[in-house]
């Protein structure tokens, strides 16, 4: 929110540090007279006279002969805005060596864990659709994303906003895997399509399939269409999975997670299943965006959180473009950091 306030208000930005400096300074030298607090700040007693009528109409300081001091409010205050600062300046440091430890552009992270707290995925799933916004440029843009209870709550919170100056089509970067409807790829993009005024565009075939059909169904025009649209996207979306999990939503045979589960795999996506190292060990044959044709996709923005991701986002992200955007909770990241190891 500091960096918002900065780039769009950058002259309440700098009041609000100065305020806050003004209220650490009484704070630490109660009773303190208006000179020796201009001082301390490097600002004409001019400018303090008016800070302080301004602080002191919001009961904040009080002013006595001696000199002022904090209100219990004015404390209170301070406190609060100490540990958002804090928070703020902690979690700017952890996104910059996050995104140097996994070789990627750049990292956004929100506090907490949302393997433990729910409410946390509705912050990732904000600063997702904050990231985008930035990301996208103006006019015709085409957002290409994957299915799963993480995207469907990123979906929920996109809004009209993100089509300002834009016309945005949104496509399904594969097709279905016949399980829960609301965390397919066709009613994500679809839902994101309403939440925003844009345009939805599906892809109508399930996503894992037997070889020779796979070939049979890529000759398909419509499906041949769908393909173009997302390799032709501006951004892709996606979310990084349970391998065992994602095995099992697409019907596998339990000999085949057995295979899964021998062979180490920790992540799912776009139909490869990655171990520890970041090989794939089994990869289907799917219906959708490869992750051969990442690379030519502008933007790429990954969203996943929660201890328990950790690794799997570690050992995915091996893998991953240079230019990924990462959305993820402090939880996973410090979990990622304390592994200690150079990813690339």
């Amino acid at each position: 929110m500091l960096n918002v306030i900065k780039k769009i208000l950058p002259d309440a930005y700098e009041l609000l540090l100065r305020r806050n400096q003004i209220l650490e300074v009484i704070h630490e030298n109660s009773p303190i007279g208006r000179r020796m607090l201009a001082e301390k700040v490097n600002l004409t007693e001019r400018l303090i006279r008016n800070e302080i009528k301004v602080l002191k109409k919001q009961q904040l300081i009080s002013t006595t002969k001696i000199g002022m001091y904090l209100t219990d409010e004015g404390l209170q205050t301070l406190e609060e805005l100490d540990k958002y600062f804090n928070e703020v300046f902690y979690l700017a440091d952890l996104e910059k060596k996050l995104a140097e430890s996994l070789a990627i552009e750049s990292c956004t992270i929100v506090p907490g864990d949302l393997d433990q707290d729910r409410a946390v995925l509705s912050l990732v799933a904000d600063k997702a659709v904050e990231v985008m916004d930035r990301l996208l440029g103006e006019g015709k843009q085409i957002i290409t994303v994957m299915g799963g209870t993480t995207l469907k709550e990123v979906a929920n919170h996109m809004t009209p906003k993100l089509s300002n100056n834009r016309e945005l089509l949104f496509v399904p970067a594969r097709g279905g895997l016949g399980d829960e409807a609301t965390i397919e790829a066709n009613i994500i993009a679809q839902r994101m399509a309403e939440q925003t005024g844009g345009q939805g565009h599906g892809l109508y075939a399930p996503e894992h399939v037997h070889q020779n059909t796979h070939k049979e169904l890529m000759k398909e025009p419509e499906i041949k269409k769908t393909l173009e649209l997302i390799e032709n996207a501006s951004l892709i979306l996606y979310s990084i999975g349970n391998p065992i999990v994602m095995a099992k939503r697409r019907g596998l045979a339990e000999e085949t997670i057995e295979y899964l589960k021998e062979k180490g795999a920790v992540a799912e996506a776009f139909g490869e299943f990655i171990d520890a190292e970041g090989d794939i060990v089994l990869k289907l044959p799917n219906i959708g965006l490869q992750s051969s044709s990442l690379n030519q996709i502008e933007h790429i923005l990954t969203v996943a959180g929660g201890e328990e991701k950790a690794l799997a986002i570690r050992s995915y992200l091996k893998t991953a473009p240079s230019h990924t955007q990462l959305v993820t909770d402090a939880a996973a990241a410090n979990k990622i950091l304390n592994w200690g190891d150079p990813l690339k």
